[in-house]
C-alpha cells in the first residue's frame, strides 16, 4: 500500500464564524473521518516563517489569501491515487468551502 498526503487549504474563516457547539460537532466529524481512513494528521498554526535563499531571507508568514492557507495535513494509506482521492471526498473541510490537495509520498 502506498502513502498519500492530504493538504488542507481554506475553510478557516467560515469555520471561525460558527458557535462553540457547531465547532465542537465539526471537530468530532474530523475525528470520525480520520479514524475511518486510518490517518494520522496535525493542524498547523496560522503563523510561521518563510525561509528563502538558504536563509538569507527570512520573513514572517505565510501571508496568502484565506483559501490558500494550509491549515493542516494527514498521511493516509491507499492502494493508488484514485483510492486516495475517493477517501478524501468525505473530508469535513468541504463543509466550510475548503479543499484537499492529494499527493503521493515518495519513499527515498
Amino acid at each position: 500500500m502506498k502513502q498519500y498526503l492530504y493538504v488542507f487549504r481554506g475553510g478557516r474563516a467560515t469555520y471561525q464564524e460558527q458557535s462553540p457547539e457547531e465547532m465542537q460537532a465539526h471537530m468530532e466529524r474530523w475525528g470520525t473521518w480520520m479514524q475511518k481512513i486510518s490517518a494520522v494528521g496535525h493542524p498547523l498554526q496560522e503563523e510561521g516563517k518563510v525561509v528563502e535563499k538558504a536563509g538569507e531571507v527570512i520573513t514572517d508568514g505565510p501571508f496568502t489569501e484565506g483559501k490558500e492557507i494550509v491549515g493542516g495535513y494527514v498521511a493516509v494509506p491507499a492502494n493508488d491515487m484514485d483510492h486516495a482521492v475517493e477517501m478524501s471526498k468525505e473530508c469535513p473541510i468541504f463543509e466550510y468551502g475548503g479543499s484537499v490537495e492529494v499527493r503521493e509520498i515518495i519513499e527515498m
